[in-house]
């Protein structure tokens, strides 16, 4: 009988998904770019997650500007949920000019991707790469290569589009305060260009650029394949908003920077979360960049948008630092 399999999704080239359920991912990057690695930052991988043999990439500066302990600044990737990895280029490059320019050690987390492995696993993936820092505090055998240099008081978790969503779920699960992770102290929260969902279109979702880098076809082919099986784009790990997420207004959180490009069609969305939040009284900055796209800092990190953006991120970090 002649072989009726199918392609059924594709994204971006480095996942295919077939009819009867196979899956194909190419270890390749979607973003084929050089690696600018000019020996100022050092990096190294680690497991943090044994049993999924998950890995977060460590980044420091050679020689650190000052003598004092550096912040922690988490970058957790993006790719819809299914796709991307600490070690893709583009994302290694986004952490190289990170810790150089905001004099941070920065933690690159992996996460597991559906949709083999559908949400909540990349949350609790997300939760568990912190939980990793604190394990390093508390320990009798830390390692050296981080703790000699780290202030465990300071640190940021900042999330590039999944990555951003990830952030917002750690921010609601830790609150203000982070008092679980003693000694380690989060001060405050970093979403660009975060990956919310609902299943009522906004007005740009609906009205915006079809030809955007992240169009509306894949936003929805990200969902498909990365919800639980049953759910909507309602889910409250999708939609902070929706009919069975927490009410964000009870919940104490720490300061919260929006970032997004004012061509991003996950925008509104972003927009009305920072509103909703601000009204309820929440230290919550948001930022939109004209006439910029999903991704546009680490596709082009020397513009001057990605290099304001930067420096919005650095102030936040100092106005937010004890």
């Amino acid at each position: 009988m002649e072989d009726s399999k199918y392609e059924v999704e594709e994204c971006r080239g480095v996942l295919r998904v077939y009819s009867d359920g196979t899956i194909l991912r190419l270890t390749k990057p979607s973003f084929e770019v050089p690696i600018h690695d000019d020996g100022s930052i050092l990096w190294k991988d680690v497991v943090f997650q044994a049993m999924y043999n998950l890995q977060l990439r460590l980044y420091k500066p050679a020689s650190p500007i000052s003598a004092a302990k550096l912040p922690v600044f988490y970058y957790i990737h993006g790719g819809g949920f299914c796709i991307g990895s600490r070690a893709w280029p583009n994302c290694q490059n986004y952490c190289f000019k990170l810790a150089s320019e905001l004099q941070a050690v920065v933690i690159s987390p992996d996460y597991r991707l559906a949709p083999e492995n559908r949400l909540p696993a990349a949350i609790e993936d997300g939760y568990a790469a912190v939980k990793w820092l604190q394990d390093q505090a508390v320990s009798d055998e830390p390692d050296t290569w981080l703790t000699d240099v780290v202030d465990f008081s300071q640190v940021f978790i900042s999330g590039d589009s999944a990555g951003g969503n990830i952030a917002h779920n750690l921010a609601v699960r830790l609150q203000a305060g982070s008092a679980e992770l003693d000694p380690v102290r989060v001060r405050g929260y970093v979403y660009l260009l975060p990956f919310f969902g609902g299943t009522i279109r906004t007005k740009f979702e609906a009205e915006g650029p079809k030809d955007a880098f992240l169009n509306i076809e894949l936003i929805d082919r990200f969902w498909r394949l990365s919800i639980p099986i049953g759910s909507t784009t309602d889910h409250p790990l999708v939609n902070p908003f929706g009919p069975k997420s927490p009410n964000l207004e009870n919940i104490d959180l720490d300061p919260i920077l929006v970032l997004v490009g004012g061509c991003d069609l996950l925008k509104d969305r972003a927009k009305d979360y920072a509103n909703k939040l601000k009204n309820y009284g929440k230290n919550i900055e948001y930022v939109e960049f004209e006439g910029q796209q999903h991704g546009f800092f680490t596709i082009d990190p020397n513009s001057e948008s990605s290099k304001k953006l930067m420096l919005i991120i650095k102030k936040f970090i100092q106005d937010n630092s004890s």
